[in-house]
């Protein structure tokens, strides 16, 4: 199995993306050799491709403005924002073109697009580039949400991703980048890795030495890594019982593949990085809510970031955006409560 960093496995996806289908193009400041992005995701693909890795001006909506057009005409482009806060300046091109242009015309128009959204906080870069924008994106028509995860093949998601029919927004979480792919069957000694749901599934991750567990935690890729230290300190401490799931789509939120898991334990908290109100993580539970209100022993619970700018300071970045400790406290409440 490869050992490879999330960057590299996303790096991967791109050239093979670029290799296999000539209608694929790569968008995005700085993108070129030898900078090859903010994030080096885009490392050694204009040397390959330079007709179809191409750097761009610093304007998110012109890029992304592009990007549609050529999707309108039949190719495949892959947008880079460099940091996801500023998906906000390309949001009228996805709100009012792409997303509009797969339908308004009077049948049902294929528009292959992806942009790329790194997101996410804890690495002291401040309240302007460190941002989880995914809840301004939930609820628009043809427009699909992602998040990268190290339990997800990037190789095989950017593949379907460039070949929905319609635009998606991909978010990555920085801190990930550097951490390693999940690829085998387990975790650790302690937990183990099961795949349900086929595409837009579901990962799980479950231990094996407890008899019943007492939570269910539903997180994107982004805070897997927090939810798994939180749910093993769970364990380790008070011999609490603590499953995840991390989906690849987080909207449209399709509850089918893990809807008897969740009833069964019946204690559901949706973590996510971003702020609370009209959040993913309130959708989620609503979706739940609705499925499993007679079988849940309480209402699905979000667990969020503090209701805040984000700080340049570590440490008190660290105060605002959710930790692993902040879910183990609320589930170990949650539980003790009931």
């Amino acid at each position: 199995m490869r050992n490879e960093r999330v960057v590299e496995n996303l790096a991967r996806a791109l050239l093979a993306r670029l290799e296999e289908d000539p209608r694929v193009y790569v968008l995005g400041e700085d993108v070129l050799d030898p900078y090859g992005g903010a994030f080096k995701a885009t490392r050694g693909l204009s040397k390959g491709f330079p007709d179809r890795v191409l750097a761009t001006p610093l304007s998110e909506g012109g890029i992304v403005g592009l990007a549609a057009g050529l999707a309108l005409c039949g190719d495949r482009p892959i947008v880079e924002i460099m940091f996801a806060d500023f998906v906000a300046l390309a949001f009228d091109q996805i709100l009012n073109f792409a997303t509009k242009s797969v339908a308004m015309y009077g049948r049902r128009v294929p528009l292959d697009l992806v942009v790329r959204c790194p997101v996410g906080g804890n690495r002291g870069y401040g309240p302007t580039h460190s941002q989880c924008p995914q809840k301004h994106f939930v609820g628009i028509p043809n427009l699909s949400l992602y998040e990268l995860s190290p339990l997800h093949d990037a190789v095989d998601l950017l593949a379907r991703l460039t070949r929905l029919g319609h635009p998606c927004l991909l978010f990555e979480d920085k801190v990930l980048y550097t951490r390693r792919q999940r690829t085998g069957e387990r975790v650790d000694e302690l937990f183990r890795i099961d795949r349900i749901g086929g595409a837009n599934g579901f990962v799980r991750v479950v231990s094996d030495e407890t008899d019943r567990d007492e939570a269910l935690l539903i997180a994107p890729g982004g805070v897997f890594e927090r939810c798994l230290e939180a749910a093993r300190e769970l364990f380790l401490e008070h011999e609490l019982g603590v499953q995840i799931v991390v989906p690849e789509r987080l909207y449209p939120f399709d509850p089918e593949p893990i809807l008897e898991l969740a009833g069964s334990i019946g204690r559901v908290f949706v973590v996510e990085e971003g702020v609370p109100g009209g959040g993913w993580g309130a959708e989620v539970a609503a979706v739940l809510h609705r499925r499993l209100w007679n079988r849940l022993a309480r209402p699905v619970e979000t667990i969020q970031s503090a209701d805040s700018i984000i700080p340049t300071a570590v440490h008190l970045e660290r105060r605002v955006l959710v930790q692993a400790e902040d879910i183990y406290h609320r589930v170990r409440v949650g539980v003790a409560h009931d």
